[in-house]
């Protein structure tokens, strides 16, 4: 990728901030390098000791459904392409070892602690999902054909588990495909009172996704409020209407499973004077939200808002800004937020940054011809 090869960037994967001094020139930040049991500088991704190592696990990238190697490349387009050895669960056959063509396996690596001098930090820590399991209401504990999005994902993916769109629990295609919107938002009973933005819009693509994979199936979503509400968006939600992807106004109170694994939805349709009826259908999807992946109060010194995201003290007028003078935010670190958002806000991150750096600079009488950035 640009940033990896890109001369002023040092791309630090593997590794995590244990502390943040606030020093005279900025910030110092001790982190420490985990071992990848890889001579990085060496590897060249070839993949050959994934192929010879004989213990298989399961995927994390695949939500555990697909299995993996305890010696593999994480995904398909990592960056960078380094393998990495989970030591918990190798078995020390040392077959990776001897087929690795540039003898780049070490087993004797161990944890490294390094110290980075910064001027700006820019917090761009993602987010988490609210978990398929938190509604105990759906039974996606005891049902595998209740899956959430982020797994239906994986499902449409060239490289993912399966390689085709089937039933977890089965192995069956699904004929009848139902999507729960506001599954993990919107719900004081989770503590996640808020829109999580993105979960209608990721919906409807991959409704019609599925709709193209399964041109048979049909797919119907249940919401509360459809919210398009970006540039371009409510047409998008028209052509899915148009490709005969079924919009249904309910509430979703339960879901139970029948004697062939079917996940059978109890719903009110509010459109129809609240009637409750029971509905069938092959996969249940449940559209999860966004919830924070990272608390920076610790190491970072940063409050936190009610939702639990970054606070941003001046949201309207400076939305990169945190409380603490040199550190600013990108991304889904503030709240949730889609794609676009986020290519927007870490430019806006970006530019904050290098203006702050400028005006330090300035102030104290020091230029510099360029910057390094760590990422």
């Amino acid at each position: 990728s640009a940033v990896a090869h890109h001369a002023n960037i040092q791309l630090l994967t593997y590794h995590e901030v244990q502390t943040l001094t606030e020093t005279s020139a900025g910030y110092s930040a001790e982190v420490l390098k985990k071992p990848r049991f890889i001579i990085e500088d060496d590897c060249t991704g070839c993949r050959q000791c994934d192929y010879a190592c004989p213990i298989n696990l399961p995927n994390a990238f695949d939500l555990d459904y697909g299995a993996t190697k305890a010696v593999r490349v994480p995904f398909s387009t990592a960056v960078p392409q380094y393998a990495v050895l989970d030591i918990e669960n190798c078995i020390l056959c040392g077959k990776c070892e001897k087929a690795c063509p540039v003898n780049c396996i070490d087993f004797t690596q161990q944890p490294e602690t390094i110290e980075i001098q910064a001027e700006a930090i820019i917090l761009a820590t993602g987010f988490d999902t609210t978990s398929r399991f938190a509604k105990k209401e759906y039974a996606a504990a005891e049902n595998h054909n209740v899956i959430n999005a982020m797994f239906m994902e994986r499902l449409l993916a060239p490289t993912g588990p399966y390689g085709r769109v089937i039933r977890p629990g089965d192995g069956k295609e699904p004929d009848s495909i139902a999507y729960i919107q506001c599954a993990g938002s919107r719900d004081a009973t989770l503590g996640v009172e808020y829109c999580s933005r993105v979960c209608c819009m990721y919906a409807i693509k991959q409704a019609m996704l599925l709709a193209g994979s399964l041109p048979l199936a049909d797919i119907t979503i249940y919401y509360m409020d459809i919210r398009t509400f970006g540039k371009g968006y409510e047409q998008f939600f028209q052509n899915a209407k148009a490709m005969g992807i079924q919009f249904v106004k309910a509430k979703v109170a339960t879901i139970k499973q029948d004697e062939n694994q079917n996940p059978v939805l109890r719903v009110e349709l509010i459109d129809e004077g609240s009637r409750i009826e029971e509905r069938t259908h092959d996969l249940a999807v449940l559209s999860v939200g966004l919830l924070p992946h990272y608390d920076p109060e610790a190491i970072f010194e940063i409050s936190l808002g009610d939702d639990g995201f970054i606070n941003i003290p001046q949201t309207n007028s400076y939305p990169c800004l945190t409380e603490r003078e040199g550190i600013f935010v990108a991304g889904t670190s503030a709240g949730p937020m889609d794609i676009v958002d986020s290519i927007i806000m870490s430019g806006s991150a970006a530019a904050e940054a290098a203006a702050y750096i400028e005006s330090q600079k300035e102030s104290s009488g020091l230029k510099k011809e360029s910057e390094d950035v760590y990422a």
